[in-house]
C-alpha cells in the first residue's frame, strides 16, 4: 500500500506495478518455502514413524518365527512318538535349560539336559497339594524356587507339572512361550497315554474273562495277537486274595511282581480275584516273595493252576489254582503261594472233602481226642498235630505248643490212653499224622 498527497504519475504508477509484482513474487516464494518446510517436517516424522513400524513389524516377525519354530518342534517330537520324553528334548533343546516332566505325586517322569539331581526330590504329600494349589490359583505357571513351573491339566484333573530349571533367573518371554506350549502338548500326549492304557487293561480283562470262562481258540489267539501277547505259549492261571479273603492288592502289584520274574502275562480280574495268565510257571515262593516285597506285607494267598497248552485248557487250570489256593488258606501258614501239580496229599483231602469220606476218616482216628477236647476244653488234637509235623521232636514239639517237655510227655501218653493207638508203629503214626492234617485243612481255625 502506497498512499502520496497528490496523484502518482504514469511512471510512477508504472513503478509501483513493478514493486507489487515483486512483492508479490516475494510473498509467494516465501509461502512455498513455508510449505516445504511443513511437507519436509512431516515427512520427516512420517519416515520415523515408518521406521519405528518396520522394527516393531520385525520384531513381531522374528517372535511369530520362533513360536513357529516352537509349534514345530514340538509337535514333530509328537508325531514321531518321541512322548514325553521327546517333548522334554525339544523344549531342552528350545529354551537351553533342562527340563522336568513331574507325575502330580512329586515323581519324575523324564529329564532333558543336565543337571539332573540323583536321588530326585520329592516332596511330601500335603506340601505337594499346596504347590499345586498355588499353580493353579497363577493361572498355571508360576516361578518357584530356581524353576519355572507349568501345570499339565488338558481340562481339570492335574496330570502332572512341566519344570523349567533356571537357577540364574535367564528365561525368556520365548521361553514361556515354549513352556506353556509344551504343557499343552504334553498334556494332550498324557491324555493319549491314559486313555490307549485304559482300552488296554479293559481289553486284556475281556479276555481273561471270556479264557476263564471258555472261549474258542482261534478267536482267542486273534485277541491275543492284537494285544501284543503270544497265547501259543505254555501259560499257568495264578489268582491271588488276602490271608483274610479280601483282594490282597490293586492287580498293578501282581503285574509288578510277574514283570520282576520276567513273565509276560495277561491281567483281569475273576470271581472276586485277582487272576495272572502268565506264559510260564512262576515259582511259588518268588512269587509271593515278590508280592510282599511290592506291598510291604506278606498276607497275600497264591494259587498257581496246571500247564495250559490250549486255550480250552484255562477253565480247569482256573479251578486248580483256586484249590490250591483254597488248600493253602486251610493250612497252618495260609500266607504264602501253593501250585496245583505239588499239593500231593492235599489234592486226596481236597477231591475227597466233598464225599465226606475225609470226615470219616478224621473221625475214625481222632474222633475219642476231639470229644475229650470238646468236653474238656483241651488241646490234645492240636497237641499230636504239631508232635507229628516236628517229625516226634519233643524240643521242637514243646517250644512250638510253648510248653514243656514234660508237660508233652504227659500228653503224648494221655493221647495213647484215649485213643488206644501205639504211637511208636509206623503206620499208625501215618494214619495219625494224615488225620490230624486232614483236621486242619478241616478246621483252619481249629
Amino acid at each position: 500500500m502506497v498512499s502520496a498527497a497528490s496523484a502518482p504519475s504514469d511512471n510512477q504508477i508504472q513503478l509501483l506495478i513493478i514493486f507489487a509484482q515483486q512483492a508479490g513474487a516475494a510473498l509467494a516464494h516465501a509461502a512455498r518455502h513455508d510449505r516445504d518446510t511443513r511437507d519436509t517436517a512431516k515427512l520427516t516424522k512420517s519416515n520415523a514413524d515408518l521406521k519405528a513400524a518396520n522394527r516393531a513389524l520385525g520384531t513381531m516377525v522374528t517372535r511369530l518365527r520362533r513360536q513357529t519354530n516352537v509349534h514345530e518342534m514340538l509337535s514333530a517330537a509328537v508325531a514321531a512318538g518321541m512322548g514325553e520324553q521327546g517333548i522334554a528334548d525339544a523344549l531342552n533343546d528350545l529354551t537351553g535349560h533342562s527340563v522336568g516332566v513331574e507325575d502330580r505325586f512329586g515323581n519324575l517322569r523324564c529329564w532333558s539336559g543336565s543337571g539332573q539331581p540323583h536321588p530326585y526330590p520329592k516332596q511330601l504329600a500335603d506340601e505337594r497339594e499346596l504347590l499345586l494349589h498355588e499353580l493353579a490359583a497363577q493361572t498355571g505357571q508360576a516361578r518357584i524356587g530356581g524353576r519355572v513351573l507349568t501345570l499339565v491339566q488338558p481340562r481339570t484333573e492335574i496330570l502332572g507339572v512341566l519344570a523349567l530349571n533356571d537357577p540364574d533367573d535367564t528365561v525368556t518371554a520365548d521361553d514361556l512361550f515354549a513352556l506353556r506350549y509344551g504343557a499343552i502338548v504334553l498334556a494332550l500326549e498324557l491324555s493319549h497315554q491314559r486313555t490307549v492304557a485304559e482300552i488296554e487293561v479293559s481289553l486284556r480283562r475281556d479276555l481273561v474273562d471270556d479264557l476263564l470262562a471258555g472261549t474258542d481258540r482261534d478267536g482267542a489267539y486273534a485277541r491275543a495277537d492284537a494285544l501284543g501277547h503270544d497265547l501259543r505259549r505254555p501259560h499257568h492261571v495264578v489268582v491271588m486274595q488276602s490271608a483274610g479273603g479280601a483282594e490282597s492288592a490293586p492287580p498293578s502289584a501282581a503285574g509288578r511282581a510277574a514283570t520282576a520274574l520276567g513273565l509276560n502275562y495277561l491281567l483281569g480280574r475273576h470271581a472276586g480275584l485277582v487272576v495272572l495268565l502268565t506264559d510260564g510257571r512262576p515259582d511259588p515262593r518268588a512269587f509271593h516273595d515278590a508280592i510282599s516285597g511290592i506291598l510291604g506285607m506278606t498276607t497275600s494267598v497264591i494259587g498257581i493252576g496246571s500247564r495250559c497248552v490250549v486255550p480250552e485248557d484255562f477253565p480247569q487250570s482256573f479251578i486248580e489254582a483256586r484249590r490250591a489256593m483254597n488248600i493253602r488258606l486251610r493250612s497252618v501258614n495260609p500266607e504264602g503261594a501253593a501250585a496245583f501239580d505239588e499239593l500231593g496229599f492235599y489234592r486226596l483231602i481236597d477231591a475227597a472233602h466233598g464225599g465226606g469220606e475225609v470226615e470219616s476218616f478224621v473221625r475214625e482216628w481222632l474222633g475219642a481226642l476231639l470229644d475229650y477236647d470238646e468236653s474238656k476244653n483241651s488241646d490234645l488234637v492240636m497237641t499230636l498235630s504239631d508232635y507229628l509235623e516236628c517229625g516226634g521232636n519233643y524240643d521242637e514239639s514243646a517250644a512250638a505248643l510253648h510248653i514243656h517237655r514234660s508237660t508233652l510227655r504227659y500228653r503224648l501218653a494221655r493221647i495213647a490212653e484215649l485213643t488206644g493207638h501205639d504211637l511208636r508203629k509206623v503206620d499208625t503214626r501215618f494214619n495219625l499224622h494224615a488225620a490230624t492234617r486232614a483236621w486242619r485243612f478241616l478246621n483252619p481255625d481249629g
